[in-house]
């Protein structure tokens, strides 16, 4: 993750806007004192709630063991040739 200082964010506003949104790399943004804030693209914010819900939910975890499982005993769905 890039660091940069908010003189230099204020004055490439437009840029870092684009470049954070389409290389889906978060920026640093510091102030004098050290203390900073992380600018990310509305999608990736979006998408890292999304994960953190999934896995702060036991049921949907337990869903997903389950399903791995299935997979690793072989248990899984398999369409016939017709399908």
């Amino acid at each position: 993750m890039n660091s940069i200082s908010v003189n230099q964010f204020r004055d490439n506003l437009k840029s870092y806007i684009e470049k954070t949104t389409n290389e889906h790399d978060p920026l640093k943004v510091t102030r004098r004192a050290g203390e900073g804030i992380i600018v990310k693209s509305t999608d990736d914010w979006f998408r890292e709630q999304e994960t953190l819900h999934v896995l702060q939910s036991s049921n949907l975890m337990q869903q997903i063991v389950d399903s791995m499982n299935t997979h690793i005993d072989n248990k899984y769905y398999k369409p016939t040739q017709e399908q």
